[in-house]
């Protein structure tokens, strides 16, 4: 991660700035509103050319003798959201580093419209500096792509923004590792050894034991089957907690989902379309890079269990099968339907633990969720770039989708909010004598009718998170986040979605 190594005021007029420092080589500009050093040359760049507002510019100010790199937010409609602001930064940072500039200053704009366009900018900005963990390690002088950044902001508190940025970067930087790391360096083996110096403030409990995994968790035993024979494959389901110095006044449980490689298993992805599959592990990515700020902020009266369930989907001789029926750790007997919908297998015994402790902890105001990059029919019905909110009675209740939905519209993580029916629960009913539950049906998810929320109805189906809706003794709320759209295709770099709304959410409530 590039240094930020300055930190300079507005009220200052910029060529005095300028003048005092020779740290910066090029000036990143992304708001039509322009210091008055600037004003004459945009103006008169405006004049002659029509996509001055549009596009990005490459130029040297006269008045500053320093390059500038003008990257403007695009034109805000009604329906424009903060991510404008992000990607005008990225777009900044990005033409910088192509023109050969090591040394950026990136003035930070206000917005009478977005509240906190300050910090998403920022956000933005750091974003595009990130170098994938691969490249780190081979080319070793590769490791930075650029010497140091500065910033510019405008804001009685411009230090708490930068503070609060690196804390959020800091856990979006080291689930953007996981997630992009391809099945041999990510595998979960090599997860574990990632994760494991990273987390000495938190309690950390890994199991691997092949005979325990498929004692205690049947159904990731299931999907784990054919990678065990491989020992560098093997699965790890990877515990992290955090207790904090108080009471806990609500304990916040997250699984996420980690197959660090899809190929579909026997029901083998075909048509080109397992490329790419080594980002399925961007839920679990995503639960680590949380971690990371809890152990950072250590919040006084918030527990905080995550759960990384790490396992490869492989094809071959050993790999589970259609028609299989397996019994889940809460009893329930699970008819395999199709091999491809691993993701659901991999974290309901983890989710089933999660619900356990509740009940033999009898812990108070806990929220069980679950995170993952789980259906094309997330993607298809969402659309690139947001997440999918599914939330079970007791979470829908306390309107926790709504909330969700509305800190991810402000930092730039929009969420679509989808209700569970009992159709979706009708939907996985068994259809045998001898069956509970149909982990899926044999049709891609996205022609599948109601394809993301129907996982989640399997989730609470298989786990016994059935038993503890509205009227139950103990009511558990739980919810579901299908971040397949917002994760990040490749080849762009993972996006670490939804870490920063689940943050502002429910650690900084």
């Amino acid at each position: 991660m590039s240094r930020l190594d300055k930190l300079l005021p507005c009220s200052v007029r910029l060529s005095k700035i300028l003048a005092q420092s020779g740290a910066h080589d090029v000036l990143c500009v992304i708001d039509r509103c322009v210091p008055p050093e600037l004003a004459d040359t945009f103006e008169e760049h405006r004049s002659f050319d029509k996509q001055f507002d549009k596009v990005i510019s490459c130029f040297k100010s006269p008045h500053l003798n320093l390059p500038v790199i003008y990257a403007p937010v695009s034109e805000l409609t009604d329906y424009a959201d903060v991510r404008c602001y992000q990607k005008a930064a990225k777009q900044s940072l990005e033409r910088a580093i192509k023109s050969g500039f090591k040394s950026p200053m990136l003035l930070v704009p206000q917005s009478k419209r977005f509240s906190h366009a300050e910090l998403c900018t920022v956000l933005g900005a750091l974003e595009e500096l990130y170098v994938p963990i691969q490249l780190r390690e081979d080319v070793p002088n590769k490791k930075q792509r650029i010497s140091s950044l500065s910033l510019m902001i405008d804001s009685p508190n411009a230090e708490d923004i930068v503070k609060e940025a690196l804390v959020l970067e800091s856990g979006r930087f080291i689930a953007r590792d996981i997630g992009v790391g391809d099945p041999e360096r990510m595998a979960p083996p090599r997860v574990e050894a990632y994760v494991k110096p990273l987390f000495d403030k938190l309690k950390i409990k890994v199991i691997d034991d092949v005979n325990e995994i498929n004692r205690e968790y049947p159904l990731f035993g299931a999907v784990n089957r054919a990678a065990n024979k491989v020992e560098r494959h093997q699965g790890r389901i990877i515990y992290l907690e955090y207790t904090p110095p108080n009471p806990a006044r609500k304990t916040l449980m997250l699984v996420g989902k980690g197959v660090t490689y899809d190929t579909g298993g026997a029901d083998i992805k075909a048509g080109g379309v397992m490329a790419g599959m080594s980002r399925d592990k961007c839920g679990a990515a995503a639960v680590a890079g949380f971690m990371q700020v809890v152990a950072e902020q250590q919040p006084k009266d918030i527990r905080v269990i995550g759960a990384l369930c790490l396992v490869r989907n492989s094809v071959g001789e050993e790999c589970y099968v259609a028609d299989e029926i397996i019994t889940s750790r809460a009893g329930v007997r699970v008819r395999v339907g199709n091999t491809d919908a691993e993701g659901r297998m991999c974290m309901a015994d983890a989710l089933c633990r999660m619900k356990e402790l509740v009940v033999e902890e009898d812990i108070q105001n806990p929220h069980i969720f679950s995170i993952a990059t789980l259906t094309g029919h997330a993607f298809i019905s969402a659309g690139q770039g947001q997440s999918i909110i599914v939330d079970n009675s007791v979470a829908a209740q306390a309107d926790h989708a709504r909330k969700l939905q509305a800190a991810g519209q402000v930092y730039g993580e929009p969420f679509e909010v989808s209700v569970l029916r009992q159709c979706d629960f009708d939907f996985n009913a068994g259809k045998a004598l001898g069956e509970d539950v149909v982990q899926c049906n044999n049709l891609p998810s996205g022609r599948t009718q109601r394809g993301h929320q129907v996982p989640a109805a399997f989730m609470i189906q298989a786990t016994g998170l059935d038993k503890h809706g509205l009227d139950s003794r103990k009511p558990i709320r739980y919810t579901h986040l299908d971040i397949a759209g917002s994760a990040g295709e490749m080849p762009d770099m993972p996006t670490a979605a939804p870490i920063v709304a689940l943050v502002k959410t429910h650690l900084i409530d």
